[in-house]
């Protein structure tokens, strides 16, 4: 698997950790429901099976509850390439 000097981690996605702190309390159930992904796969994030989930499958999780991912500027960049 290809790795990145932009986005390096060990273990697992520091997404996954991102989306388990927003669902919170949330029943895993509702949000598969409401378009998420399954709650088995989010039981896969949280009890560390699963280590690089897919772009995609976070934002339906996020989505599903009401949320959108947004992109800021961090380490000093404040502006876009030109």
């Amino acid at each position: 698997m290809r790795t990145y000097r932009a986005y390096r981690f060990r273990g697992s996605d520091p997404a996954i950790a991102e989306v388990k702190d927003i669902i919170g309390t949330a029943s895993l159930g509702a949000i598969d429901k409401a378009g998420g992904p399954a709650a088995t796969t989010m039981r896969n994030w949280f009890k560390g099976k699963t280590k690089r989930p897919q772009n995609a499958t976070l934002e339906a999780a996020g989505r599903a509850m009401g949320m959108k991912r947004v992109w800021v500027p961090t380490n000093g960049h404040n502006s876009r390439r030109k």
